[in-house]
């Protein structure tokens, strides 16, 4: 969709600059304002651009954002575990060109290790609680067994050796058999451990797959600089939680030059209130183009 754009939007540029028009500029908002970037990086003139509610890529978008709720990981694990391709051999032609956020959760795990041992063993004890009656450790004689015996461990030494000889027995089969029972539950907390980390695995692999694709297809570090960046106007909210900027470089660092403008609100409330700040935007781009190009 991208590539095609960017080509149409060439030939629209070239038969505006035929039949005489100018000054001739881009904009757009979220999904537009990313499809205008990478419009102008693919021309070779300076040119105003507005992007409006967009950033420098799209894979935090589908990856971070809210609207990553609405994919399907479960679907998107099962064919890149399934299809060996995506590993083997696509994966390694991606190139990220960003600050890596799973980097950045690598250093947590790495500087915090006493909290995430104990977010995993929290974890745990709660998968443990909830295991059904046919999972359960001790078996019905064993507690019936150590029910008997309750009264008689309260009793004295001698008289436990003397006179409840069957009762020590009993015991000595409970504490046997709890013993067992302890390896049972050793054996099936380090199944579910192997288990977790085996999910874990596939999520992650899968997420960085897909923010790989999402990065080689979107991210303007992979295209040409615009020839001018000082007519770049972008227009941000400053709550957005569609497009998130956090873990991702942003386009000053990108175009040097550019002007990033950020106003009150969100996503949603911003396209609905806010767009007499975008068309501002627009004809503070052209007042710069005309004052350095007009002839």
């Amino acid at each position: 969709m991208g590539g095609a754009l960017v080509l149409e939007s060439a030939v629209l540029l070239h038969w505006l600059e035929r039949e005489g028009y100018g000054p001739l500029g881009m904009t757009g908002i979220s999904m537009g304002g990313h499809m205008a970037s990478l419009a102008v990086t693919n021309w070779p003139k300076p040119l105003p651009l507005v992007p409006c509610l967009s950033w420098s890529t799209a894979s935090g978008v589908f990856t971070t954002g809210v609207l990553s709720k609405a994919v399907n990981w479960r679907e998107l694990e099962k064919q890149y575990y399934t299809q060996t391709v995506y590993e083997e051999e696509i994966i390694q032609m991606l190139e990220y060109c960003g600050t890596d956020s799973f980097k950045m959760g690598q250093d947590f795990v790495k500087n915090s290790p006493n909290s995430v041992d104990s977010l995993n063993n929290l974890a745990l004890t709660s998968r443990m609680l909830n295991l059904d009656t046919t999972s359960k450790i001790l078996s019905t004689d064993a507690i019936h067994c150590l029910s008997t015996s309750k009264s008689t461990l309260n009793a004295s030494s001698e008289r436990l050796l003397l006179q409840d000889a069957p009762k020590m027995q009993c015991i000595n089969q409970t504490f046997s058999t709890s013993s067992s029972s302890n390896k049972n539950f050793t054996s099936l907390q380090e199944h579910l451990i192997s288990e977790e980390r085996k999910r874990d695995t596939l999520q992650r692999e899968s997420l960085r797959f897909m923010k790989g694709v999402m990065d080689e297809c979107t991210h303007v570090a992979n295209f040409s600089v615009p020839v001018d960046p000082n007519l770049i106007i972008v227009v941000q909210a400053k709550e957005d939680a569609y497009v998130p900027r956090t873990g991702v470089r942003s386009l000053q660092d990108i175009w040097p030059g550019c002007e990033i403008r950020y106003l009150g609100g969100g996503h949603v409330s911003a396209y609905l209130f806010k767009q007499g700040l975008f068309r501002q935007a627009i004809y503070d781009a052209f007042d710069r183009f005309l004052q350095k190009y007009a002839v």
